[in-house]
């Protein structure tokens, strides 16, 4: 693709939960409703969070019990479409996707939850005007850490890894940026995975503002 003047990386793409929205509490708690009302147990928090952003739902079940996948994964998402009506950006970060936007990148989300989850996010939170390309779990058969899901999505702007970046905040985002050959931003404000979970990473930043400054 063309070269935009003074643009460090043409193509931005971006995980969703923790990233672009603040969803950590709404995903923790449905998973804590599941394996109450499925197993009749408690799961410790770090336990949950600690999957979260890789694999499909169905693997992240299967990691609580391997025998009640479908149940478990039901009522999770019984209780958790609902809660979608109270989705938020992050502070700053549609004004940073309308810089970007306007700078003339081409924009993009690719995250593991399911198409019907991810509208529903866009139907909540104004992302969609600013976004080029979204890759759900339906498109690729592999899902972060591996690398396809993000060289699917630059396969559709007609991109290579060394023209993008890709912004997420969990261990499985730098991992499969990583693999794609592509220049990865950490992200710390999700409250999902510390800090920690971001080594590896090229750049690690704090606020939306900071964000800007290294793509």
């Amino acid at each position: 693709m063309a070269t935009i003047a003074g643009v460090r990386f043409p193509v931005v793409l971006f995980d969703l939960d923790g990233t672009l929205v603040d969803s950590g509490a709404i995903i923790l708690a449905s998973f804590q409703h599941a394996a109450r009302t499925v197993l009749d147990r408690d799961v410790p928090a770090s336990e949950i969070l600690a999957r979260v952003g890789g694999t499909s739902l169905q693997e992240q079940m299967r990691a609580i019990d391997p025998d009640r996948v479908d149940e478990l994964v039901s009522v999770y998402r019984e209780h958790n479409l609902p809660l979608a009506e109270t989705l938020e950006a992050f502070e700053g970060i549609l004004e940073v996707l309308e810089q970007l936007h306007d700078e003339g990148r081409r924009l993009g989300v690719v995250t593991a939850k399911r198409r019907e989850s991810l509208d529903l996010a866009l139907a909540r939170v104004p992302l969609e005007p600013y976004l080029d390309v979204l890759i759900a779990s339906e498109d690729t058969a592999r899902h972060k850490p591996d690398p396809d899901p993000l060289l699917e999505a630059l396969r559709r702007v007609d991109a290579t890894p060394a023209e993008a970046a890709y912004v997420g905040d969990s261990p499985f985002d730098v991992r499969a940026a990583k693999a794609a050959g592509m220049f990865m931003v950490g992200v710390t404000w999700g409250r999902i995975h510390g800090r920690e979970a971001l080594d590896g990473a090229d750049a690690v930043v704090e606020t939306a503002e900071e964000l800007v400054g290294v793509l």
